[in-house]
């Protein structure tokens, strides 16, 4: 609940920060930047799972070389009255996994060869317990609404420019240039900033879910631990763009700037933390 209370707070954050830009040059130009941020961000929710499974190279996994994968979701599944979803396996030599779809009937589960490799299967448990819960917390649903936001903030930020290069927006008497500066600059930074602030909040949620699933939070917690360690030091093929989606942020340890204030993930040893103090069962 304390999770979900967050999300829509930030969410209405980003509806605010829509309607500063809009204060500043209109509604016209406003309400075509929404269209089009929403056709955008709505053609990648439909086909989310489509984009994601192809940016990780990822093919479908078959049972008789993956038993304890399908024994494992189907028993998920059914324990949290789900659909079964259509598996995957990627080539990525770095662990890790992710789910995607735009709904439960329409999910899919992948895990990287690394994965396999380097984790368990009472640890993997572990692992597809957290993306089921992402299946059922309906999350690439939220996850989606918060881009549609965040884009359209930076469609009208750029439109704003336009305006202010062009002579629009407000008359010149009630203009403020300096305020009109810091909107259009720093409108789409604050846009990031709450929207990763969102997908922080849905892990920590996924986290807590999968650990009732099964009933332990053990299974994750060292799962996150050789996660943790693995994704710093083993190269991932992972698109940046869909980095948000792994359970681990695949791009750990490449070395980006503001990485700790952009990343779409909470810091692991909070993760484990919450996941051994038996938290997660409040």
């Amino acid at each position: 609940m304390k999770n979900t209370l967050k999300t829509t707070f930030l969410l209405s954050m980003l509806a605010g920060l829509i309607l500063a830009i809009g204060s500043f040059w209109g509604q016209g130009g406003l309400v075509i930047a929404l269209v089009i941020a929403l056709v955008t961000v709505g053609g990648s929710y439909w086909y989310s799972d489509k984009l994601a499974i192809r940016s990780a190279r990822a093919v479908p996994a078959g049972e008789a070389e993956y038993p304890e994968y399908y024994a494992i979701v189907r028993e998920l599944a059914m324990r949290d009255n789900l659909p079964m979803p259509r598996l995957y396996i990627s080539p990525d030599p770095q662990p890790n996994a992710f789910a995607t779809g735009r709904n439960p009937a329409h999910a899919a589960v992948c895990i990287t060869q690394g994965l396999v490799q380097y984790l368990d299967w009472y640890e993997i448990r572990g692992v597809l317990a957290h993306e089921m819960s992402h299946v059922k917390n309906r999350d690439i649903l939220i996850g989606s609404v918060a881009a549609a936001i965040a884009t359209a903030i930076t469609f009208a930020a750029r439109m704003a420019q336009f305006a202010m290069i062009f002579g629009g927006g407000r008359g010149d008497r009630d203009r403020n240039p300096i305020g009109e500066l810091a909107l259009i600059f720093l409108a789409p930074i604050a846009a990031m900033i709450i929207q990763m602030g969102i997908s922080r909040s849905r892990e920590y949620q996924a986290d807590a879910s999968a650990a009732r699933l099964i009933g332990d939070g053990e299974p994750l917690a060292r799962a996150l631990e050789k996660l943790d360690r693995a994704t710093r030091v083993i190269p991932g093929i992972a698109d940046p763009a869909e980095a948000s989606l792994y359970i681990a942020n695949p791009l750990a340890g490449r070395r980006v700037m503001f990485a700790k204030l952009f990343s779409t993930h909470p810091p692991m040893e909070e993760r484990i933390r919450r996941l051994r103090s038996g938290q997660w069962q409040r």
